[in-house]
């Protein structure tokens, strides 16, 4: 016998209409405020990489940005369309939108139709949702080739013919490709199989696993080469980031959403723990499967964290679809429309003013104000002015914001990093060449050095306190400006 409940019926009008309302109610949330918040750093290296010519493209991603590759290929050709703030993070919505009537597949081919309009409703209204909607990262790509990725194994667990699994393959390698931790769904869908009567499980099933692997061994190679240095700046995760993931997965509404989010999971699997018991009833794999997603990615790299920390709240905002999904199902259990209809009322209420809180101010990280410190420092430049970045991406939003204003002959000169007339691969990488700064720095009389990432740090790191050393040799500082996330500091030769 199957081990999943194929859909029984195609999906009527009605449904069609409120999924479209789910939908539309979400690109409104998607779209509000879209452009208030600046770029910040990784913001301003996306636009950056995706701008490149097609030779330094392939050497940064080789070099070092191999994560996210996917979504800056596409990024590369929708500049092409527009590069405002709004309409570049446009992109991810498009990604977000289209996550939600696949999440409502998803979910009417594991439960039924009513669980899948629930878990879309949830999801749209989710602020952690919505803040990722509004970013220009890979992040919401992740989501939907997530997504769509499980709602293919569990086609092919019913009818593996030729096409669904090729869909399957490639949907599988888009996702580690959109974004590595893609990798630990990949992981889960196969161990989901361990909980699965073999007799349910297509012999074609390890060929498939063997594609998969071959089609990501680009990944493999590069992470072996790379090692974890892109990330050595993570720390390892303890007690509060697992309990802060939690509050972002629920949605940014504090202990009150998460306990509603907590007591309808709970509501869902407590009538199938009976059944635990029973290893090839649908009820139980169904709801291992949402576990799995839910929690092996996250117990998996905080068990690898300890020996190389990797943990990083929006590296999970895949398992998200989980969440709303376990949490749809509890919901569908009430039977009775006077007690369905005000519970999730009380949840979409507390999802709104999450979302609402996230629009007065970001929740899950200090957001670096580059549009307002590129304003400042290209309003006050002189022509003849330098200009030098502590960290070398640093220059990547500046250059953004800097096209955005326009050129002007007071524009400062660009000295590190620098390679050329156009940003290429080694400016994302070089180390400051100390010996060439000091060659060139007497033919300018103002220099500008913009600090990154400094605010609740113990100090300048070494490349900021020989930079700022160098500079003090022959300059005076004469101006500081702060501003969140950033120093903008501007240094005038010293009268001799």
């Amino acid at each position: 016998m199957p081990c999943l409940r194929p859909h029984a019926h195609s999906t009527s009008p009605l449904e069609l209409g409120v999924l479209a309302l789910i939908t539309a109610v979400s690109a409104l949330l998607c779209v509000h405020s879209l452009a208030a918040r600046t770029f910040w750093f990784d913001e301003g290296v996306s636009v950056a990489i995706a701008r490149l010519d097609w030779s330094n493209f392939v050497r940064i991603l080789w070099r070092r940005e191999a994560n996210m590759s996917l979504y800056y290929l596409l990024l590369h050709f929708w500049l092409h369309l527009g590069n405002s703030e709004f309409f570049v993070r446009t992109l991810s919505i498009v990604f977000a939108l289209a996550t939600i009537p696949v999440l409502y597949l998803l979910g009417r081919r594991l439960f039924d139709s009513g669980v899948g309009l629930i878990a879309a409703a949830l999801l749209a209204t989710n602020a952690y949702f919505v803040r990722y909607s509004q970013e220009a990262r890979s992040y919401t790509l992740m989501l939907f080739l997530c997504v769509l990725s499980s709602l293919y194994f569990l086609k092919c667990l019913e009818d593996p013919s030729r096409r669904n699994r090729i869909v399957y393959i490639l949907i599988n390698a888009l996702a580690v490709y959109a974004h590595f931790f893609a990798g630990l769904l990949v992981l889960t869908l196969l161990l989901s199989l361990h909980f699965m009567d073999r007799q349910h499980i297509p012999e074609v099933t390890r060929k498939d696993w063997r594609w998969i692997t071959l089609a990501v061994s680009p990944i493999a190679v590069f992470v072996v080469i790379t090692g974890a240095g892109p990330l050595r700046w993570i720390k390892r995760p303890g007690a509060k980031e697992l309990w802060d993931l939690a509050l972002r997965l629920t949605g940014n509404g504090g202990w009150l959403l998460l306990t509603a989010y907590a007591a309808a999971c709970l509501a869902a699997l407590i009538p199938v723990a009976r059944l635990a018991a029973k290893r090839v009833s649908r009820d139980v794999w169904r709801y291992r499967f949402l576990l799995l997603w839910l929690f092996f990615p996250v117990l998996l790299t905080v068990a690898v964290s300890f020996a190389r920390p990797l943990f990083l709240p929006r590296y999970f905002f895949f398992c998200l679809p989980a969440l709303v999904l376990l949490a749809a199902s509890g919901l569908a259990r009430l039977r009775s429309a006077w007690l369905l209809a005000p519970t999730f009322l009380f949840f979409f209420a507390l999802s709104l003013r999450g979302t609402a809180s996230y629009y007065q101010q970001d929740f899950d990280l200090q957001r670096d104000d580059w549009r307002a410190a590129s304003r400042y420092l290209l309003t006050n430049a002189r022509p003849g002015d330098a200009l030098l970045f502590h960290i070398a991406m640093g220059r990547m939003p500046y250059e953004y914001y800097h096209s955005l204003l326009g050129i002007a002959p007071s524009d400062p000169v660009v000295l590190y990093p620098h390679h050329a007339d156009r940003i290429t691969f080694l400016d994302f990488v070089e180390k400051p060449d100390y010996s060439q700064l000091k060659r060139s720095l007497p033919q300018h009389q103002r220099v500008w050095l913009v600090l990154s990432q400094v605010e609740g740090s113990s100090g300048p790191d070494a490349v900021a306190s020989s930079l700022e050393s160098l500079l003090r040799s022959d300059y005076a500082g004469a101006e500081q400006r702060n501003f969140p996330g950033l120093q903008v500091l501007l240094y005038s030769r010293m009268k001799k």
